[in-house]
């Protein structure tokens, strides 16, 4: 039996014959999918499609990756998050906690997608920011430089949230018609 340490112990698995990345033998990854040889896929992962995970990504913890989406650049997706259809995950950036990220999203440079949060369409969320608490980022919107999206906040459109001082903090209010946002910079544009 071949082991490998995912970094929890070592523990049953095999390297991909496509990439030749460790997965472990709990985990699953179609064949069609790619493995990079520096990527790791782990617990009940799966990982589907033509999805890659490569440049030492991490996978695991019950996530799945399907579709044509890319994991790379040292980031993690884990804990129940999906990554789906076109979407992109780099940069040291952390999916988690039950998020989705669809479509052609994308998340960079550090930043955190978690909660039940969704980051989908051709929305952008980068440079450390953070969407979580069931906030949703859709359609053409951009999150970055350490803004915050949360408390079930809705930022779509072409709204942009560029700094730390950027930040939603009220979400739906009675119904999902009546929305409130509120946000501590005069550079923002939020609709």
């Amino acid at each position: 039996m071949t082991t490998f340490d995912f970094g929890f112990g070592p523990v049953p698995a095999h390297q991909h014959p496509n990439g030749r990345g460790w997965v472990a033998d709990t985990a699953h990854v179609d064949d069609s999918a790619y493995i990079g040889p520096d990527a790791r896929v782990s617990g009940n992962a799966r990982v589907f499609g033509n999805a890659r995970v490569s440049g030492g990504a991490q996978v695991y913890g019950g996530a799945w990756v399907s579709g044509n989406a890319r994991v790379y650049g040292g980031a993690w997706v884990f804990g129940g998050a999906w990554v789906s259809g076109d979407a992109r995950v780099s940069g040291g950036a952390w999916v988690f906690g039950g998020a989705w990220v669809s479509g052609d999203a994308r998340v960079s440079g550090g930043a955190q997608v978690y909660g039940g949060a969704w980051v989908s369409g051709d929305a952008r969320v980068s440079g450390g920011a953070q969407v979580y608490g069931g906030a949703q980022v859709y359609g053409g919107a951009r999150v970055s430089g350490g803004a915050q999206v949360y408390g079930g906040a809705w930022v779509f459109g072409n709204a942009k949230l560029a700094k730390s001082s950027d930040y939603l903090l009220i979400g739906p209010i009675g119904s999902r018609a009546a929305f409130m946002t509120w946000t501590r910079s005069d550079n923002c544009i939020a609709t």
